[in-house]
Parts: C-alpha cells; structure tokens; sequence
C-alpha cells in the first residue's frame, strides 16, 4: 500500500514518468484528471473551484465548503486505491491531502523551460508566443490553486523529498531511480503508516457523508480521526443542522466513538506528557471558552532523536556523542519501526487520557494526534488550511537537562512560529498573554494611572502647554519638538497598554 505522488508542471514529463515508475513497481496509476472527473461525477462542483481560483477571487461560503468535501474525496480516494496494491498518483502536490502519513515518497519532476515549450508547441500547435504565453499562465494557476487549497506554494522544494530535472535524464532511467529510492526503509510501510492511512480514510468518508446528505450539506465542518476516534468540529451558527452529524454517520463501519464539538476556532496543544492537574490545563480551558475554541492535542513521542535530523542536533547540542547501539539499529531502518510502539505506548498514557476526558467535560474537545517525531513531523501532518489561532509548546524534551529542555523549547516554538500563520507560544506564557490574574490587574493600574496623569496634566496646564510650545527663537522650537516627540509616543505606549489590559479584562482582545 505504498503511496508515490508525482507533482508536475505544464508538460514536464510527470505523467510520463509516473506511468513508467508504475509499471516498473507493479502499482496502480492514478492522474489528477481521472480525479477530477470521478469528483465531478460525484457532484462536486470543480470546474466552479477551477474559476473561482483561477479568476483569483475569494471563495464563496458554499464553493469554501465544497473544496473541503473536494480535499475529502481527494485522499479518500488515494487511500483506497492505495490499500490494493500501491498507487503512483501525479497531479497538484497530492502528497498533501495526505497529512501525518510520513512515508509517502514526494516526487517534484522538472523540465527545461525549451523542453517544455517545445512540447507545447508540438502537441497543441501554437506558436512559441502562444506556447510560452500558456505554460506560464497554467503554471500560475497550479501556484494558485496550492495556495488556496492547502497555503503553500508549490515549487518550494521543501515540500518533496527528491526533485528530478528531465533535462539531461531520460525518463526510463528517472523511473529506474525512483525505484530504489522507493525501496529505501524511510518509505516502506509500517503499521503506524498503515493506521495513519485508515484515520485519513475514516475522516474523509465521514467528510463526504455530512456533505452528501441534504442535512448536513450545507454544514461546514473540520473532522479528524485517530484510531476509529472521530472528531466533528462545527461552528456555532450551524448548531441546528450539526445535530444530525450523529445520525448521519451512525452506523459507518470504523467508528469507535464520536464526538462533535461547536467551536468557532481552533487551539494546538502540543506537549510530551500530559497532566490533566498541569497549570496549563485551566489556563487553556479559560482561553478556549473565551475564544470559543475547541482544544486539538498532539503528543510528541521519542522518535525525534533517532529517526530523523531534530532541532538540537542542528543546533550544535554538546551533548550529542557517539551513536549508541541502540541508535545504530535504528539507521539501519530508518527508525520508522518503532513509530507503532510509541504510539501504543501513548494511547495508554493516562494522563493523556485525563487531559482529554477533561476537555470532553468542558465541551472544548478538538481531535488529538499521535506524532512520532518532532517539530518537523508536527508541521507536515497539519492541515495549513484548519482554523488554528494559536498553537501552545508545553512540556517537550523532558529527557533533556532544565537548560537544553527550555533552549530547545524555544527553538521549537521559533521554528512553527517561522512556517505557520499563526501565534506560537510556549506554555508557561499564556497567563501573561491572554489571561487575567493579580499582575494583570496591577500593570493595567500602573499604565491607567499613568495615562490619566498625564491627560490630567495637559488639560489643566493648557495655557502653560501653549505658551511653551508657541514661544518665539529657535532653541525654543527645538526643545519643544524635542519635548512633543518623547510625549507623544509615551503617552500613546501607556494608554495603549491600559487599552490592551481593559480589552482583556472584558474578552474582548
């Protein structure tokens, strides 16, 4: 069942190469194309999607919902055909309606941009003008509709493993080399692949039956799964029709409980170990209830320090030595075996557990991943389109001394800060940045009271004010600027703090 996606320009050789490489491993092929006419035949409106970004316009309420059910058929599809006897799939960046399966093999193909407009020219019979006029004009929309769908851009090569330029290759000889990058342990499946799959296939077929019943159609919805969890976030104007949500996926086959939460807005909780009697519990429940925000888990397990490049061994860390034995065995296969056994491991954690039945209580309960690895694997398995406004780092590297654990928070919070759009923080700062306490109360008295003091001044001094400001000479003049410009600006910093605090006290920030 493993899973290649091809992602290719305007006549590049991507399809080419993918029904080549295909044929070599034994796999299936499946185009973008075929996809899209199955998807229309299902009733969902492409070629309205195809215009509207195309046309560079916003989406619509409707055609926004009706990308998601598209996105849901999208890996619903690759993952039953992939669940036969692999699949081989070249399109738009497939690979990313594939969130959290790490062992998909992300191909980039390129041509020369002669190559290609000569390709152009040939098959559509165009003129060189034409030709190029065309490659870049599809080229623009494929940039388009990446951004749209899932906020990347496309020919960022950090979104593949491997870029093959056609230029100076043949394509049999690409496909030959695919083969045995295919074959290399980091992309081979694993049981933690193969439930990865499952939860995205569980999610996705209930995605498509709340859009596929007339009840639930127009509800717009983000569903997550973890093994057979599923987990229906809806927003709150759309309460009414989200009460049939259970009865419509009553009876679907890998259910094992499912739970629909009304939020408005997401929250990322990130931590090793979770402690449902942790200060940040409460302090993420008080910010959840504010924002009415529903609270998405993702525990990190250790496989960040064996499998795969981490922040600290970037970093330089001193403390980084000789491979152990341990980690020697772990190379030789890539560290992807142990992906199951951590994850078991953290489904019995029953602080885990608590957190969760916690947040269930509280009606703030968002979906909740298992993520081997670390802030890299944490970033690939997000959706960049779901609704977070703001992620919280807890307690990670807990086997790395007081000093190394909070320089490598920090370099953990820095990196998600530097790829997503949203506010990343660590745990120990939500009290100071969003809540409201005893020293929030003290610095909105300090910064009132300093703000209505100077006010106070300047309206009873006003005649003094003027008559400073407006005395004739130039040392005069100069003072008095000198004077406005440390004012002004001190002023405007005390009473927009007080402002902040007073917005805080009354959720309204």
């Amino acid at each position: 069942m493993q899973i290649i996606c091809v992602s290719r320009g305007t006549f590049a050789g991507g399809k080419n190469l993918a029904e080549k490489l295909a044929a070599k491993l034994g796999y299936d092929c499946l185009g973008r194309e075929g996809l899209t006419d199955a998807a229309t035949r299902a009733g969902i409106p492409v070629g309205k999607l195809e215009m509207a970004v195309v046309g560079n316009r916003p989406l619509s309420e409707s055609l926004a919902i009706e990308k998601e059910r598209f996105k849901a058929f999208l890996t619903a599809t690759l993952c039953e055909r992939a669940f036969d006897r692999g699949l081989v799939y070249h399109g738009r960046t497939g690979h990313l309606v594939l969130p959290g399966v790490g062992q998909v093999l992300r191909v980039r193909v390129i041509w020369d941009q002669d190559h290609r407009i000569a390709s152009i020219m040939e098959r559509l019979d165009l003129s060189w003008q034409k030709a190029r006029k065309y490659m870049d004009d599809v080229d623009e929309d494929r940039r388009r509709w990446a951004r749209a769908f899932y906020n990347v851009d496309w020919q960022d090569p950090r979104h593949y493993d491997t870029v093959i330029n056609l230029s100076h290759l043949s394509v049999d000889n690409a496909a030959s080399s695919l083969v045995s990058l295919a074959q290399l342990p980091e992309f081979q499946v694993t049981p933690a692949t193969r439930r990865a799959i499952e939860d995205l296939l569980l999610a996705s077929r209930c995605r498509l039956a709340i859009g596929a019943d007339e009840r639930t159609r127009d509800t717009d919805v983000q569903v997550r799964s973890e093994h057979g969890r599923v987990s229906v976030t809806y927003l709150p104007r759309q309460e009414r029709e989200a009460r049939h949500i259970p009865e419509v996926l009553k009876g679907m086959e890998g259910i094992d409980e499912l739970l629909c939460t009304m939020a408005s807005t997401n929250l990322l909780w990130v931590q090793e170990r979770f402690d449902p009697k942790s200060e940040a519990l409460p302090q993420i429940l008080e910010i959840a209830g504010k924002w009415n925000a529903a609270v998405e888990l993702v525990q990190l397990t250790e496989r960040s320090e064996q499998a795969a490049p981490s922040l600290e061994a970037e970093s330089g860390d001193e403390s980084v030595g000789a491979p152990t034995e341990t980690e020697v065995e772990t190379e030789e296969h890539g560290g992807i075996l142990d992906d199951a056994a951590s994850e078991e491991e953290a489904l019995h954690d029953e602080g885990f557990k608590e957190t969760r039945g916690r947040l269930i209580e509280a009606g703030r309960a968002g979906g909740y991943r298992i993520v081997p690895g670390g802030a890299r694997e944490l970033l690939a398995g997000l959706d960049r389109t779901a609704p977070y406004s703001l992620v919280v780092v807890g307690d990670v590297f807990l086997s790395k001394a007081a000093s190394a654990r909070k320089r490598l928070s920090r370099e953990m919070v820095g990196y998600l800060s530097d790829n997503l759009r949203v506010p990343v923080i660590g745990a120990e700062e939500l009290k100071t940045r969003y809540l409201f306490g005893p020293a929030q109360w003290l610095r909105l008295l300090i910064y009132g009271g300093v703000a209505l003091l100077l006010f106070w001044l300047v309206i009873t001094h006003q005649e003094e004010v003027l008559g400073f400001l407006s005395k004739e000479g130039r040392p005069h003049r100069i003072l008095g600027t000198a004077v406005l410009l440390l004012f002004v600006p001190f002023f405007a910093y005390m009473y927009g703090h007080f402002a902040r605090y007073v917005l805080r006290l009354f959720r309204l920030e």
